[in-house]
């Protein structure tokens, strides 16, 4: 009988497609926080205009827009687990990219809010079938790495949608800024369509998989929950994210409203550091782990435990100095130490299940990840700020961010180290 994929299984023979591929995935991701990070770069501009709260700032890019992501992450993986994975990302890319246009088009805060849940629903397309896709081409030894090469169009669409929106903005104006970086996001999914292939499922391990359904969604999640690994490094994956997402949003308002800068300039400070240090820390952590866990698989979780507690101090540091240039500079090593978490977790969750389960832990793992730290995370330093204002003014923020990222550090510090307790055992029963 003829091999329907067998188009596919040859062209991924080739390691230069699969690179093509990975480079496409990864570029769809950058365009992915992109029309994510505007928002966060432009809000000073937004709060201004439409009179808006921290609190609402915080539900913009925080909470809302996490709800909906993750919501919509679950059946969404289910379907690709199912489905082809290459058609739900195309579709996922005009829906964020459109809704990002609109943006632009609001007149207050209800309509701001409607149009960054139908952002966060289209986003919510994109990682999971991509990371089923990438486990499938790259052979379990490679795959961190390929995951965290992936994730590193994370930091390279914040390093552009702070360029960007801090440059338009400051010259254009926010309207602007969304309505000529959203629109341009369509042209990747004609891309993707064109020349992405959808590959087989098990492919890199040469691994058959059957036309059976694909398991039940409480059978990933009792597999999942029962292994004690995964609950742990699910929640350390959390709260990293929440220290992420506090800092990230908020760090500009942050310089805007204690420092004397033009918003173009910290765009392309901030733009830089996580852009740079950011894709740096993401890459190598992803290499170092694959490195030192050949003979150890805990140093898939020791690694990121290590570079978060590390960075603590140093964004401690970068809130409480007065002085400006040291702030901006200093601000790219704990974006590196801070950032070696996110391939590993990726990986790890994908080697603790079956191959018809990948993209839907994917979702688990983000709903936890988003949930948590997106959701979570600049929503409380919204409140917190406001909650202090009165007593602290313009430094409230500055305190409300360093209390969100003190506690979530040393709690997922402590979660990463009893992952490790146990990931050996779990993986050893994990099934095909």
């Amino acid at each position: 009988m003829k091999n329907p994929n067998a188009g596919a299984d040859i062209a991924y023979a080739k390691p230069l497609y699969r690179g093509y591929v990975l480079a496409v995935l990864m570029l769809l991701y950058a365009f992915n926080f992109i029309d994510r990070q505007l928002l966060v770069i432009l809000q000073e501009l937004i709060k201004e205009d439409l009179g808006l709260s921290d609190t609402q700032l915080g539900l913009l890019s925080g909470f809302t827009f996490a709800l909906f992501y993750v919501v919509c992450g679950i059946p969404i993986a289910r379907w690709a687990d199912k489905g082809t994975r290459r058609n739900i990302i195309s579709l996922a890319v005009v829906i964020w990219s459109a809704m990002t246009a609109v943006s632009g088009l609001t007149q207050n805060f209800v309509q701001l809010l409607l149009a960054r849940i139908g952002v966060g629903v289209g986003e919510a397309g994109a990682s999971p079938p991509a990371h089923s896709m990438i486990s499938d081409i790259f052979k379990p030894e490679r795959r961190a790495t390929a995951l965290s090469i992936y994730s590193v169009g994370l930091y390279l669409g914040i390093l552009a949608g702070f360029l960007l929106g801090g440059w338009l903005g400051q010259y254009y104006g926010w309207r602007v800024a969304f309505m000529v970086v959203g629109l341009p996001g369509i042209l990747l999914a004609v891309l993707v369509m064109l020349t992405v292939k959808e590959p087989t499922r098990g492919w890199s391990q040469n691994v058959a998989v059957s036309d059976e359904p694909s398991p039940p969604f409480m059978d990933v999640m009792r597999l999942l929950w029962s292994r004690r690994s995964f609950r742990h490094l699910a929640f350390a994956s959390g709260l990293s994210a929440m220290v992420s997402y506090s800092t990230s949003n908020w760090l500009p308002s942050y310089f805007i409203r204690n420092f004397d800068i033009g918003m173009g300039e910290l765009g392309t400070w901030l733009g830089l550091a996580v852009g740079i240090a950011g894709g740096a820390g993401t890459f190598f952590g992803g290499f170092l782990c694959d490195r030192f866990g050949v003979n150890d698989k805990r140093w898939y979780l020791w690694i990121p435990a290590m570079g978060s507690l590390a960075a603590l101090p140093l964004t401690i540091f970068i809130l409480s100095t007065g002085n400006l240039t040291l702030a901006l500079v200093f601000n790219f090593l704990p974006t590196f130490l801070s950032t070696l978490y996110l391939g590993p977790m990726i990986a790890t969750t994908h080697n603790l299940v079956g191959l018809r389960m990948r993209a839907l832990a994917s979702a688990i793992l983000f709903f936890v990840i988003n949930l948590v730290g997106l959701g979570v995370g600049p929503t409380l330093v919204g409140l917190l700020s406001d909650a202090m204002a009165e007593s602290y003014g313009v430094a409230s923020l500055g305190y409300a961010m360093i209390a969100t990222i003190t506690g979530a550090t040393i709690w997922g510090f402590v979660h990463f180290l009893l992952a490790a307790k146990t990931l050996r055992e779990d993986l050893a029963n994990a099934p095909d």
